[in-house]
């Protein structure tokens, strides 16, 4: 099976659809490559597609009026970009720049929206994929605006947990820097918190792997921003 064939199989957009359905959607993509740092679109860029990543990492983000950067996710292979715009016919809202050099698959909408009008599993693929985007913007701007540093942390330690599925193992898929602005912070505060986690034996830190020590702690103060001990 080709690697294109495998990310449309495990998309959340694709993923259940029959061979059949694939071999149509395949025909309106359109391959993109982009070098690291390379930009894939800018805020209020007309919504004319959506993208798929088939390899890379895409940062999607936004631009304060000061120019500082606020990242909104980091996107990865067979997941979507630029959905909700497509559908709502807008612009899109963010930019979204490659962190890695990147394999994309544009869907042009107009091509897309014929092609799916008749295709009741796919319109079904695509509510939840736009369900789950507007929770995930609904948790992180309750992180943003009524959390502490260390319960967003943990709110987001929690939430790759789910999302990469290995246990009380996880993983973190960009630097830093990148953390701390994904949790609106700078990186000295997300130095503390790290630091507060370990030393409260919560997690353990190895490189890239985190190990989640105390679930239940990590639980609470991702909900109250407290230590269980506390």
């Amino acid at each position: 099976m080709k690697k294109i064939d495998k990310v449309l199989l495990a998309s959340q957009f694709f993923g259940g659809l029959s061979e059949n359905h694939l071999d149509e959607i395949k025909t309106i993509a359109v391959d993109r490559f982009y070098a690291k740092g390379e930009i894939v679109f800018f805020d209020g860029d007309e919504g004319n597609g959506f993208y798929l990543v088939v390899e890379g990492r895409i940062n999607v983000y936004k631009l304060s009026s000061e120019g500082k950067e606020q990242i909104l996710h980091i996107v990865h292979a067979g997941e979507t970009i630029g959905a909700v715009p497509v559908f709502s016919g807008e612009s899109f809202p963010a930019n979204a720049r490659a962190l890695t050099r990147s394999h994309l698959l544009f869907f042009p909408r107009d091509a897309f929206i014929e092609l799916i009008v008749n295709k009741p599993a796919l319109t079904m693929n695509i509510l939840a994929l736009l369900s789950m985007r507007l929770r995930e913007f609904t948790i992180q701007v309750e992180n943003l605006s009524l959390k502490e540093i260390p319960g967003r942390l943990a709110a987001y330690f929690l939430y790759l947990s789910r999302e990469q599925g290995k246990g009380d193992r996880i993983t973190l898929t960009m630097s830093k820097g990148q953390l701390a602005n994904l949790l609106g912070t700078g990186p000295e505060s997300l130095s503390r918190a790290l630091g507060n986690m370990k030393v409260r034996e919560l997690i353990e830190e190895e490189g890239t792997t985190i190990r989640l020590v105390d679930r239940d702690a990590l639980e609470v103060l991702a909900e109250y921003g407290k230590n269980k001990s506390s």
